[in-house]
């Protein structure tokens, strides 16, 4: 199995999750200018990351490899058990996924949606960040008495890592919301995510 990146960009949730799993895998560091090359257009014609590929299967969109790793491994736990366990992974899977990271869009490259106009994109970036604020209260507030979003570690997770260290990078404005806090510092403390980081240069 491998999983084409960059680092610190959404693979490093499947990355995070294949060390959650514990079998074997390598990994494949590009640039933005790998990722327009014929060849990788080939496996991912977005040009973009990630791309996982197992054998002759080649799976793109972080969701899809996200629940894809999840049930090739249900000894991993990372899914849930039942019908409802696994809607409500997959609900805040789809938090994360269609609302935070869509939002993030906005704030990493404003100017894309403003064809270059720098006073609109900051309007554009802070309207985003308002928005990433109220997304996070409402998980801040689902993390209250939990120490995982379903009550159990899941792929939604490590998403939710992974978006918290954005919005300390773009210093979105996090201010009262301990669970958070606490849930970040529970997940940069585990062995998993750790090796991940390390992998990837980030720690």
């Amino acid at each position: 199995m491998k999983l084409y990146y960059f680092p610190g960009a959404c693979p490093l949730v499947s990355h995070i999750v294949l060390e959650w799993i514990g079998k074997p895998y390598e990994t494949v560091r590009l640039t933005r200018e790998q990722t327009k090359e014929a060849d990788y257009l080939a496996l991912n014609p977005t040009g973009a990351v990630p791309t996982l590929v197992d054998g002759d299967f080649v799976l793109t969109q972080s969701a899809a490899i996200l629940d894809y790793l999840a049930e090739l491994n249900p000894e991993a736990g990372l899914l849930g058990d039942t019908p409802r366990e696994r809607a409500e992974t997959r609900r805040w899977l789809g938090l994360c996924n269609s609302d935070l990271h869509k939002t993030f869009g906005l704030v990493f490259g404003p100017a894309y949606y403003t064809d270059g106009d720098e006073a609109q994109g900051k309007v554009v970036a802070g309207k985003a960040a308002e928005k990433l604020q109220s997304l996070f209260a409402i998980v801040n507030d689902r993390l209250r008495g939990r120490d995982w979003l379903t009550g159990r570690r899941s792929v939604a997770d490590a998403y939710l890592f992974v978006l918290l260290m954005w919005a300390d990078a773009k210093k979105i404005p996090l201010e009262g919301l301990d669970e958070l806090r606490k849930f970040q510092a529970r997940l940069r403390a585990d062995a998993g995510v750790q090796a991940a980081l390390k992998a990837e240069g980030l720690a």
